[in-house]
C-alpha cells in the first residue's frame, strides 16, 4: 500500500500553506496584520452568526410562549363563560320562571347578579319582546330585544348561544350576551340573555398579562375588540388591525407576525373558543427581541474591532519575535508530518495482514474493520473523547443488524464507561464477532438470535461481556485461526487488559469477553 498525499487532505493544506508563505514577497509585520485581521474578523462573524441563532432561538421560543399565553387564556375565558352558562341554566329552571311569575324569579335573579355586579339579566319570547328586565321593573315600557337572531336562535336550537358585541337596547352601551333557553314540557318557551360586565373580561386579561409589552385582546366571533390592553378606552368596539383580521379566521389556533392597532410589530397567536367563538389575540412587541439582537451585535462588533486594532497593532511591533515563532511554527509542522507517517504506518501494518492473499473477502474485511475503528472514534467524538458506554458501543456496532428485526437482537447490562482507547479496541472486537455472525452464524439466516449482555465483577474492576447465538447454522469448530480471531483475542488481552474465549456449541457460538475497567 504505497503512500498517498489524496488520503490527507489537511496535511497538504499545510504544506501548501507553508510554501505560500514562504514564497510571500509582503513583509513580514504586513503578513502579521493581514493574519490578525483574518483570524479576528471570521470570529467577529462567527459571534454574530452565533447571536443571530439565539436571537431566532429566543423568537422561536417567544411565539410558542405567546401561543401558549394565548390558549391559556382562553382556557380561563372558556371556564368563566361555562360557569355563566351552567349558573343561567339552573336559572331556567326555577319554577317562577316556568310558570311566568316574573316578580317572583326577581328576587331569585338578584341572588344571581350578586356575582355579577353591573351584570343585566333579560326575558324574551320568541318574537323579542322583553317580558323581564333586572334593570326595569316595568316590563310594559320594555323595547324588542335588538339582537333578534340571538332570540331565534335560541329558539331554534333549544342550546346556549353568544353574542357579538352590540348596543344594549336600554342602557345603550356595547355588550355581549350569553343566552340559554328556558324549556318547559320539551318545547322552548323564554330566552334567558344575560349581559356579563365587560369589566369582568378586561379584568382577566389584566391578570393574565405577562408585562407592558404584551398586547391581548377577546374579540367577538367577528374580529371586534370588547376587552384589550393596552388603551381599552381607545380600542374596545373596534375591529382587530388589518394584518390581524386577515389571519385570525383561518386557524383554531395559530402565530403569525401583526401590526397592532398601535402601529407596533407584534409576534402574535390567537386561540379560537369551540364554545362561544370568541377569540383570545396575544401579541409581543418584536422590538423587545431586536433590541438585545442589535445591542449585543454592536457590543460584539465594538469588542471584535478592538482585539482587531490591538492585535494588528501587538502584530506591527512584535515583527521580530513573530519571526521567531515562524521557526518554531516549522519544527510544529515537521512533527506532525512525523505523527501522520507514523499513523499511516500502523495502517499499512494493517493492510499487510488484511491483504497479504489479497482476495477480495479479505479487502472487504479490512474496510470493515476501518468502518468499525471509524465508528469508534465517531462515539467517542460525541462523547468529546471522555470515554464511551459498553452500551453505546454495542448499539453501534449492531446497528446494521437492527434493521430488518429487532427483535433478533437482545441487548442487556447496566452502564458502564470504557475509556476510549478500550471503546475502540471493544467496538473493533465487537464487529468481528458480528461479521462472523452475519456470515456464518446467527446472522446468516432469518431465524437466529443474538443476546448481548454485560456484568461487572470485583467490586467494578472488571467486565465481562457475553456474546450468545443461537438459531443460526449448525456450528462447528474451525479447523485454523484467522486474522480476526488473532484480533479478538490479541485485542481483548494487550488493550482490555483481559481475555476473549469462544466456545463453538452445536446450538452457535459463545464468546465471553473480560475487560479491566481500571
Amino acid at each position: 500500500m504505497p503512500w498517498n498525499e489524496s488520503w490527507f487532505p489537511s496535511l497538504s493544506c499545510v504544506q501548501l500553506g507553508v510554501r505560500g508563505y514562504a514564497l510571500s514577497k509582503l513583509s513580514l509585520p504586513v503578513r502579521l496584520a493581514l493574519l490578525v485581521a483574518g483570524t479576528t474578523l471570521p470570529l467577529i462573524l462567527f459571534a454574530g452568526a452565533i447571536i443571530y441563532r439565539n436571537y431566532d432561538q429566543d423568537r422561536q421560543d417567544a411565539a410558542a410562549r405567546v401561543l401558549e399565553t394565548a390558549r391559556n387564556i382562553r382556557i380561563v375565558l372558556d371556564a368563566e363563560v361555562q360557569r355563566m352558562t351552567g349558573s343561567l341554566q339552573v336559572l331556567t329552571l326555577a319554577s317562577t320562571l316556568q310558570r311566568g311569575d316574573f316578580d317572583g324569579f326577581r328576587r331569585i335573579a338578584r341572588g344571581f347578579l350578586e356575582q355579577y355586579p353591573g351584570g343585566v339579566l333579560l326575558v324574551a319570547d320568541r318574537a323579542g319582546h322583553q317580558l323581564f328586565s333586572s334593570v326595569r321593573s316595568d316590563a310594559s315600557q320594555l323595547p324588542l330585544r335588538n339582537n333578534l337572531d340571538m332570540v331565534e336562535k335560541v329558539f331554534a336550537t333549544g342550546k346556549p348561544v353568544y353574542s357579538d358585541l352590540f348596543v344594549g337596547a336600554v342602557r345603550k352601551t356595547p355588550i355581549v350576551t350569553v343566552e340559554v333557553p328556558c324549556i318547559v314540557n320539551g318545547e322552548v318557551v323564554y330566552d334567558l340573555s344575560f349581559s356579563p360586565p365587560i369589566s369582568i373580561f378586561q379584568h382577566m386579561i389584566e391578570l393574565q398579562r405577562p408585562d407592558p409589552n404584551w398586547t391581548i385582546s377577546i374579540f367577538d366571533g367577528k374580529g371586534v375588540n370588547f376587552a384589550r390592553v393596552p388603551n381599552p378606552e381607545e380600542t374596545i368596539g373596534k375591529r382587530a388591525s388589518p394584518t390581524l383580521y386577515a389571519q385570525m379566521f383561518k386557524a383554531q389556533e395559530a402565530g403569525f407576525e401583526t401590526v397592532s392597532l398601535e402601529q407596533v410589530p407584534l409576534l402574535t397567536a390567537v386561540s379560537r373558543s369551540v364554545a362561544s367563538s370568541w377569540i383570545v389575540g396575544v401579541g409581543i412587541a418584536k422590538e423587545t427581541l431586536v433590541s438585545p439582537l442589535l445591542r449585543n451585535l454592536a457590543i460584539t462588533v465594538a469588542i471584535g474591532m478592538i482585539f482587531l486594532l490591538t492585535g494588528v497593532g501587538f502584530a506591527l511591533r512584535m515583527a521580530t519575535t513573530i519571526a521567531r515563532a515562524e521557526a518554531q511554527h516549522g519544527l510544529l509542522v515537521e512533527e506532525l508530518n512525523h505523527r501522520v507517517k507514523n499513523t499511516l504506518a500502523v495502517l499499512q501494518a494493517v493492510a499487510g495482514q488484511t491483504f497479504r492473499s489479497a482476495s477480495a473477502g479479505e479487502r472487504g474485511s479490512f474496510e470493515g474493520r476501518l468502518r468499525a475503528l471509524a465508528q469508534a472514534h465517531d462515539l467517542l467524538s460525541q462523547e468529546k473523547w471522555q470515554g464511551a458506554g459498553v452500551q453505546d458501543v454495542v448499539a453501534r456496532v449492531l446497528q446494521p443488524y437492527l434493521i430488518a428485526d429487532n427483535a433478533r437482537v437482545l441487548v442487556s447490562g447496566p452502564k458502564v464507561p470504557l475509556s476510549p482507547p478500550r471503546a475502540v479496541m471493544m467496538s473493533m472486537i465487537l464487529h468481528e464477532i458480528a461479521t462472523n455472525a452475519a456470515k456464518y452464524g446467527a446472522l446468516s439466516n432469518d431465524s437466529g438470535q443474538i443476546g448481548v449482555e454485560w456484568q461487572v465483577h470485583d467490586r467494578d474492576t472488571r467486565l465481562e461481556l457475553t456474546w450468545t447465538e443461537a438459531g443460526g447454522p449448525m456450528v462447528t469448530t474451525p479447523t485454523r485461526k484467522g486474522f480476526g480471531s488473532r484480533l479478538i483475542e490479541h485485542g481483548a488481552r494487550d488493550q482490555l487488559g483481559g481475555s476473549a474465549t469462544v466456545d463453538f456449541l452445536p446450538s452457535g457460538a459463545v464468546y465471553t469477553i473480560q475487560c479491566a475497567l481500571n
